[in-house]
């Protein structure tokens, strides 16, 4: 096949996860009737070019949450979700902080909070967590890193948080299924199913131009989620219909 009709192939894959929200290998040499080895290698040239991540037997996009956190500017949605979040922290709260670029603009609203406990799995809120002042007991989960989320997975992790009770957990997501509940790129969901099962309160936090977003993996359903913290940017029919799965949902001014 000429270069030209790679390229044309390649951009179609695109489009079809872009449309889709994931692509597997047979599908992809079915439609464009070439082998599975070929695919293979358009996934792995659009992987190295950081269009999409390569997932057993397919593909899936870039999570937002992956990029560099040093290179995110916070943005005014984020930081207003992270103040409002941060204002349902009590002095001695126990608290459990997944990974996230959303989550980790929680950390440096707490250094006015007194005997926080803070369990997390990620590094980059771990670190955050110790330049705070009023120096909160830090707790690490430990476990298998994953590259993909950039944070620890697994049954020791798992394990390590089942030890404790938490009083809130704050939880991003890469998408809301108004229907269903939380969604992911990540195929690896069981950390933050425990996350939730040890927390009294499951608050997750998210910008309003994810909800609706479709994404192929049900991270948490709403039976387990207690609040919804977003920016007020989200409209009110689809307010209403969290709602009405039982969720709070806050607004934050922005």
């Amino acid at each position: 096949m000429s270069k030209r009709n790679t390229q044309q192939r390649r951009h179609m894959i695109v489009a079809k996860l872009s449309e889709q929200g994931k692509v597997s290998v047979d599908e992809l040499s079915s439609l464009f009737e070439t082998s599975e080895v070929t695919i293979r290698k358009d996934l792995a040239e659009l992987e190295k070019n950081g269009i999409l991540l390569r997932r057993y037997g397919g593909a899936v996009p870039i999570p937002h949450e992956m990029v560099s956190e040093s290179s995110i500017k916070v943005s005014d949605q984020k930081l207003a979700i992270a103040k409002m979040a941060a204002s349902r922290i009590r002095d001695h709260n126990r608290i459990v902080v997944d990974s996230g670029s959303t989550t980790a603009a929680l950390i440096p609203l707490l250094n006015q909070k007194r005997g926080l406990v803070v369990m997390t799995n990620s590094l980059n809120v771990a670190q955050a967590i110790k330049e705070l002042e009023n120096e909160p007991t830090l707790l690490m989960t430990g476990g298998t890193w994953d590259p993909h989320s950039e944070a620890f997975q697994g049954q020791v992790a798992e394990q390590a948080l089942r030890a404790y009770d938490f009083d809130q957990l704050f939880i991003g997501a890469d998408g809301i299924d108004v229907s269903r509940g939380t969604t992911t790129f990540n195929e690896i969901v069981g950390l933050s199913r425990v996350m939730s099962e040890v927390s009294r309160e499951v608050v997750v936090l998210i910008e309003s131009d994810k909800i609706g977003r479709k994404i192929p993996n049900l991270e948490l359903p709403w039976g387990v989620i207690t609040t919804v913290i977003t920016d007020s940017s989200i409209d009110s029919t689809t307010k209403l219909a969290i709602e009405k799965m039982g969720t709070e949902v806050i607004c934050a001014p922005n």
